[in-house]
């Protein structure tokens, strides 16, 4: 990864970092029963697992994750909706580090 310190070559790393690397940026902290279990204190986030938003204006809403977006490093949560100003409702993108899974889903 990403020796540097400086927070703009941080962050222009992030932004231009390949396919390959970006999944690392889709981590997210386990619960303590799972983090017991499983002897791990982050896992990947896949499609599937159920997650507990920590921060931000939805916090403590949970839900499913329906779609993990590798290109914008986002996530979508089932029932987690917006309006759009045409009555249209969209998935709201979230931060994977705004997360905690508490539920794993099938893993290989």
């Amino acid at each position: 990864m990403n020796k540097v310190t400086k927070p703009r070559t941080q962050r222009k790393f992030r932004q231009n970092a390949p396919l390959h690397l970006r999944q690392h940026f889709l981590h997210a902290h386990v619960s303590k029963e799972i983090r017991s279990s499983i002897k791990k204190r982050a896992v990947r986030i896949r499609k599937g697992d159920k997650v507990k938003i920590l921060r931000g204006s939805l916090k403590g809403k949970e839900g499913k994750i329906v779609d993990v977006d590798l290109i914008k490093v986002k996530i979508r949560i089932e029932g987690i909706t917006y309006r759009k100003s045409r009555g249209q409702e969209i998935l709201v993108p979230l931060d994977p580090s705004n997360v905690i899974i508490i539920e794993m889903a099938e893993r290989k």
